[in-house]
């Protein structure tokens, strides 16, 4: 047990309190992420949508993404990442309870876009916070202990929301509003007039050597980026597809879903700090991103094979593990291969490609689902996994610039 408590020590020890209130913000903030996981049960089982409705609307949610993702680095870049965060933060709250009051098809689908614009605006700017506010070579851990606050944030927010959602609908509107408005003000208080200190990453010999250029001109970054979209489609079924699948297959109440979409959150905020420690020094950074890519597959695959509800959570699990292997070291490559006059474009890029799975992901899954069953689409989401697990392998090789990711254990020296 005393060994235990050293590796956490450990894993947590020489970040700034800066990168922790950073954290805390996100925690709050992430709690109340109630009204996206069960946004395909609401619009499927309460406003009565069909299932490819239900796409539509969901993907307008990850194009207003897509919008906020590239605004946010823009604005970054031109007036720091205090206000945009400020104003992603105070503005979300007021959208999200707003948005409780549409129900029409084609107004829902536009204030959603709205709605998702402003909120990620926050995800380019934290992260750049994120690494000024952290010793270059604390970078991945601060990156970590960042998803971790999320991932914490959110084994709470769909557990309360499904005892919320068995109420009313609407409490989980309110309930995002008050913790996006609650996360702004912490931040607020805290932050205003504090600045954090540019930094360089810890150089390798490969990204070292890139000039501070268009991310636009860096094709290396550019098919990286595009097997990131092609991870996170599958990886964002856990919020389309999965919990509508948890509902008209296994007739799942609010309160199991909530609790089903949870164990993720947790799985990610007990485990992911300690590996990262562990074996980010280890391997290179390929073998961990196609190793979390290859978990991905194996949690499709167990809901193909298995008709049960413990697939179910034997997916969850796979699913939990295959973001800790492949996440981290992503958001990391990125802040690696920019300069400090671009990391917002680099940042925002990576932003992007998440937000651009988010309206993949519905799109893809729930026109699948209609046309072939979830079976036929749960296999055919495990084959695509392992293929992107290859091509990130063969992608991130170091004859094509990518040096060993280093991620120092002597962090607070």
């Amino acid at each position: 047990m005393k060994s235990v408590i050293t590796l956490y020590k450990n894993a947590f020890g020489g970040l700034s309190p800066a990168a922790w209130m950073l954290a805390l913000v996100i925690l709050i903030n992430r709690s109340g992420t109630m009204v996206i996981p069960f946004l395909s049960v609401y619009l499927t089982s309460s406003l009565g949508f069909s299932l490819v409705e239900t796409g539509w609307i969901m993907s307008m949610f990850g194009l207003g993404a897509i919008g906020g993702s590239f605004l946010g680095g823009w604005l970054t870049d031109k007036i720091g990442p205090f206000k945009v965060q400020l104003i992603s933060l105070l503005g979300g709250g007021l959208m999200f309870l707003a948005l409780s009051q549409v129900t029409s098809f084609y107004p829902l689908a536009g204030f959603i876009f709205f709605v998702s614009l402003v909120s990620e605006m926050l995800r380019p700017a934290n992260q750049i916070a994120v690494s000024y506010y952290a010793k270059p070579e604390n970078v991945t851990r601060a990156f970590s202990l960042n998803r971790m606050a999320i991932n914490l944030g959110f084994s709470f927010g769909p557990a309360l929301g499904g005892l919320l959602a068995a109420v009313s609908y609407q409490w989980l509107f309110i309930a995002d509003a008050i913790t996006c408005a609650g996360a702004g003000l912490i931040f607020f208080l805290y932050f205003y007039g504090k600045q954090g200190k540019e930094k360089e990453p810890l150089p390798d010999t490969n990204t070292a050597l890139i000039p501070d250029k268009s991310v636009w001109s860096d094709g290396l970054f550019l098919g990286f980026i595009l097997l990131v979209i092609c991870f996170s489609t599958m990886f964002f079924q856990l919020f389309s597809t999965w919990p509508i699948y948890h509902r008209q297959v296994y007739q799942l109440p609010e309160q199991e879903i909530g609790l089903l979409l949870g164990l993720n959150g947790l799985i990610v905020f007990l485990f992911e700090m300690v590996l990262v420690y562990k074996i980010g020094d280890r391997f290179p950074i390929r073998r961990l991103i196609a190793f979390g890519c290859f978990l991905m597959a194996l949690a499709f695959l167990a809901l193909f094979g298995m008709e049960s509800k413990a697939a179910l959570y034997l997916a969850c699990i796979f699913i939990s593990f295959a973001e800790i292997f492949a996440m981290p070291f992503m958001a990391t490559y990125t802040v690696q291969r920019s300069g400090k006059r671009n990391r917002g474009a680099y940042m925002g890029l990576y932003s992007v490609a998440f937000a651009s799975a988010f309206v993949l992901a519905p799109l893809i899954g729930t026109n699948l689902v209609d046309a072939l069953g979830f079976q036929n689409w749960w296999l055919i989401a495990g084959v695509f996994a392992l293929a992107t697990g290859f091509l990130f392998y063969w992608i991130l090789s170091e004859k094509r610039g990518v040096n060993h990711l280093e991620v120092r254990k002597n962090a607070a020296a």
